[in-house]
């Protein structure tokens, strides 16, 4: 959304316009003088804090002795600035005006003492004037004393931190040998004269005379660049992307954490850490941040990362709105403990799924039984194995085809849906069990290689998942996923469709706890049809239905009972999986949680559905200390649902939170705007409008296409990142500040 110019009979807005547009001063004097010259009698009922936040003033309003451009990106106000250039009076040429800017009429009195203070103002700016002339002519004395080569070292840093980031960006790896790359420890590894010398020459020869000038005096094979000032240049760079993107979080306050799958680093495992937001655009985003160290115990990582989030990032656990984790097995136990701790320390901060993985695999990726990690991992390796050739996908389409015998309509669904990502769908485990026996028996059929077509890795991969996909409890515990989780399919495939379907999921749950509440009143029920279900399939593999041989081994006493399988499986599978999911839900819907995604009736569509009979009133308690108005919500609210209820017949309603937030009347209901920007936070939701998820995607490619011995965290951030601005001079700067001694000894 553009910003538009507060002053009267200024029609400028950012969209339109190169100019910069300031906020309006918090502090209390200079914010009244702003108003003051904007003769608007509007402003003067408005706190410092709401006209900062809310309203902007064009730099056509300014002196230009006021302004100052830091950098190419940056232009900012001398901290005395005072707006003094003001049109006011083109609207007296039309009087049918009606334009929303009123000029406020001054008495005698209020003009003398404006006056006044501009008198007074003026020598303080003279004043001012004579003090910066005095400082820019030290400044310019200053320049002159500068060494040839402390100049010769800025170039340097400039074309090093332009060196640095293409690496970066293009993910090179710093040494260009993998032999001599075994050969290295790893602090040899990272700051060897391979690429980066390589690149650094190339500048050289490209007509670089700073490069030039700086090394045609070394040695043949003398180091371009030492390992120490590597490292220091790799962590300024890092520093500054990291800090391009802080600066647009802290703008706009309130953020949720996302985390992914723990990454393997040379130095060990790190946690990805992912921050979402609405910018300053009203565009919600995700960006990545940070590799955060994933040594210790739970209670360490939670104290980390909310040290590093507070101290090292500048931001407040207080504005944190939501927190999501992605992982399986321990990753995904340890995860659920740090995002409790910190849910329970800040307890807005409510734990929700991703928008990007499916309800149901998020609660099977949770469950700590082992059974259950097991079926996740060998789903995972089977997707994989096939879709690592099409020669295996056309093996696996012949066994659909054999299996189904003259069935067309499921060989269709079956060969289409195997040429997916299977594994992240809402009916994985549906689509599971129809696959099951197909896919052990192409794995028998690769395994046997009879025409010698297949490689020993890949046959002796399709053994190892053979083995596992021939295995009764393996069978038992797909078959009872399957059956447990279908009373929260369609409840999570709601969550991520759009806009109205999360709103009635949200008024669905008590629905979705009421079936499983009495699936659990009537478990040996249930449990008897899902295990005869299993014993069936069992039966069609020719695999002997059976107990653990691990549970049988750790109980072999002289007087042990013959367990039953039925009996085994209720007590130690069925029954758990079921307390799991129900105790799951719960808390992942918590109170605050669902009276967030009940307020999605803000949005104009789901208003349009209700008959705009809405009663977001009822709801709005969770968020109100953070509205910048909150006493005038329910007015606000009412008019709200009477401007959509009264539109024009050519004006649709916007279905999503980024169409509303889009929307230009918008800006005139601060309460709604703010409450829009905050649920759009939630991780739940879809990344509507924007480009969100493609940090996770960028993360994915720099993993894949980089091995583990050559992962560099730093380089890790600038290739997720290459999409932020980088300012040069400003890296200078901040090497200089960070390591003044360089500066001296050069």
């Amino acid at each position: 959304m553009p910003n538009f110019c507060a002053a009267p009979n200024c029609t400028r807005k950012s969209t339109q316009s190169d100019l910069a547009f300031f906020r309006f001063p918090r502090d209390p004097e200079r914010c009244r003088l702003w108003v003051e010259n904007c003769r608007r009698a509007d402003l003067e009922e408005k706190t410092p804090d709401q006209l900062n936040k809310h309203y902007r003033l064009c730099a056509k309003h300014f002196e230009p002795a006021m302004i100052c451009k830091t950098s190419p990106y940056r232009t900012v106000l001398r901290d005395t600035a005072i707006p003094t250039i003001f049109d006011l009076t083109s609207h007296l040429g039309n009087p049918h005006s009606r334009h929303r800017k009123r000029i406020k009429v001054l008495t005698d009195e209020e003009v003398q003492k404006i006056k006044e203070r501009r008198l007074e103002s003026s020598i303080e700016q003279l004043s001012k004037k004579d003090s910066d002339a005095q400082d820019d002519s030290e400044t310019t004395d200053d320049v002159p004393r500068l060494t040839p080569e402390q100049k010769d070292l800025r170039e340097f840093l400039k074309s090093s931190f332009e060196v640095m980031i293409l690496i970066g960006r293009q993910s090179f790896p710093y040494s260009s040998n993998a032999r001599e790359d075994e050969m290295r420890s790893k602090e040899e590894w990272l700051f060897n004269p391979g690429n980066f010398q390589a690149l650094l020459e190339n500048r050289i020869n490209a007509g670089d005379e700073f490069l030039r000038r700086r090394f045609e005096s070394a040695a043949v094979n003398e180091e371009y660049c030492p390992a120490v000032q590597q490292r220091q240049l790799l962590d300024v760079c890092e520093r500054c992307v990291r800090e391009e993107i802080l600066q647009q979080v802290r703008e706009c306050r309130f953020f949720s954490i996302v985390t992914g799958e723990l990454v393997d680093f040379p130095e060990g495992e790190h946690l990805p850490i992912f921050l979402r937001f609405v910018d300053q655009d009203n565009t919600l985003r995700e960006e990545f941040i940070e590799f955060l160290s994933f040594e210790g115990e739970e209670v360490t990582v939670a104290e980390r990362l909310e040290s590093r989030l507070m101290k090292g990032w500048g931001l407040s656990m207080e504005h944190c709105r939501g927190q999501a984790y992605a992982g399986s097995g321990i990753l995904g136990t340890k995860m659920k403990v740090i995002t409790s701790q910190l849910k329970e320390k800040y307890p807005m901060a409510v734990i929700t799924p991703t928008s990007t993985c499916a309800l149901n695999v998020h609660l099977a990726n949770g469950m700590s039984l082992t059974g259950v990690q097991v079926v996740m991992s060998v789903l995972k390796k089977s997707n994989a194995f096939f879709r690592a050739s099409p020669l295996l996908q056309t093996e696996l389409d012949n066994a659909i085809s054999i299996l189904c015998q003259g069935n067309l309509e499921k060989e269709s669904i079956l060969k289409e849906g195997s040429r997916s990502t299977w594994t992240d769908l809402h009916n994985l485990f549906e689509m599971a069990v129809d696959l099951l026996e197909p896919l052990l028996l192409c794995m028998d059929s690769i395994h046997d290689n009879e025409d010698l077509k297949w490689s020993d890795q890949v046959t002796s991969d399709a053994y190892a998942i053979s083995e596992a996909l021939a295995d009764f409890e393996f069978i038992v515990t797909l078959v009872i996923l399957k059956n447990a989780l279908s009373f929260t399919r369609a409840f999570g495939k709601n969550l991520q469709g759009e806009t109205i379907d999360v709103f009635f999921a949200a008024n669905s749950l008590t629905a979705v706890l009421h079936s499983l509440h009495e699936v659990s009143d009537n478990l040996e029920v249930y449990h008897e049809f899902w295990f005869e279900e299993a014993v069936n399939m069992a039966t069609a593999m020719e695999v002997p239905v059976r107990v653990p041989r691990l549970f049988l081994r750790k109980q072999q006493t002289p007087d042990t009972i013959e367990i039953q399988a039925e009996s085994f499986f209720k007590e130690y599978l069925t029954q758990p999986v079921m307390e799991y999911i129900t105790q799951e839900v719960k808390d992942i819907f918590s109170e605050n949680h669902l009276k967030a995604l009940k307020c999605l009736s803000l949005v104009p569509a789901v208003m349009g559905q209700m008959r705009f009979n809405t009663s977001e009133e009822s709801h709005a308690d969770i968020y109100r200390t953070d509205l910048p108005h909150p006493d005038t919500l329910p007015a606000e609210l009412h008019c709200w649902r009477i401007k959509w209820k009264h539109r024009g017949k050519e004006v649709s309603l916007p279905s999503t939170i980024y169409e509303t937030l889009q929307h230009s009347d918008v800006k005139f209901f601060p309460n709604v705007n703010a409450f829009l920007k905050i649920l759009a936070t939630l991780p739940v939701l879809k990344l509507d409008g924007s480009h969100g998820e493609t940090a996770q995607r960028r993360l994915q490619a720099y993993l894949t296409d980089t091995a583990v011995s050559q992962r560099c965290k730093n380089l890790a951030v600038l290739n997720i990142n290459y999409h932020i601005k980088t300012d040069l001079e400003e890296m200078v700067q901040c090497y200089l500040k960070r390591y003044p001694e360089e500066s001296k000894t050069d």
